[in-house]
């Protein structure tokens, strides 16, 4: 397995499709990938958006084609929040291709000048991203490194209760929009009362979040 990171300049056409996507937003960075499915075109991913002077992140329900499901953590114009992303139909095809069994890992950071992209994952597949990513842009730093991230530790932060919750509210739809389940017919699958499994929620999110930021404070 390695680690890819690939600094690209984006084309015109490129920067004009994402004209919505930065109409209050400065930059974004994807911080961890918890649910991807290419198949119906939709990935829940935990992302820190920098927002441009005199933006609030709760005037924004939506970022391009990403929906801000919970803001997780707020400092000054750094917000962290829990996303759900959906690919329009006329691309869900092109998305469903470009499904090479790679995983984002850290920096990707997307401007409207810069994207910094890192994914984690086999050679070959690697090499076939950065021939699929040159219709973006024109890529101006590439490195490989050996990767050394297990995205299965991620859990292991967590008490017993709080992985089975989260599991649980993933499984059963809890963070899909809409949801499939709620809170309180969730409660009734973990044997819980409703404040507790919010309370179990809101630590499980806490934890995963700092081990995720750990070393950018």
């Amino acid at each position: 397995m390695r680690t890819l990171t690939l600094e690209i300049e984006p084309f015109e056409t490129v920067r004009e499709g994402f004209a919505e996507t930065f109409a209050h937003v400065r930059s974004y960075e994807i911080l961890e990938t918890l649910k991807m499915d290419f198949q119906e075109g939709i990935c829940i991913e935990i992302l820190e958006f920098t927002l441009k002077e005199g933006a609030s992140i709760h005037d924004i329900g939506t970022v391009g084609n990403m929906e801000i499901l919970s803001v997780l953590k707020s400092i000054d114009n750094k917000h962290t929040c829990l996303i759900r992303y959906t690919e329009p139909e006329e691309t869900k095809g092109l998305f469903s291709e470009s499904d090479l069994g790679l995983v984002h890992t850290i920096p990707t950071i997307i401007s409207p000048e810069k994207f910094i992209i890192s994914m984690m994952g086999e050679r070959k597949n690697l090499a076939d991203f950065v021939k699929m990513i040159k219709n973006a842009g024109t890529i101006r730093k590439m490195s490989f490194r050996r990767a050394a991230y297990q995205k299965a530790d991620i859990l292991d932060v967590l008490t017993d209760k709080q992985r089975e919750v989260m599991v649980a509210a993933f499984q059963n739809g809890y963070y899909d929009y809409p949801k499939r389940i709620s809170s309180k017919q969730l409660c009734r699958k973990v044997s819980i009362s409703k404040p507790t499994l919010l309370q179990h929620m809101r630590k499980a999110e806490g934890r995963i979040l700092k081990e995720i930021m750990t070393g950018y404070f």
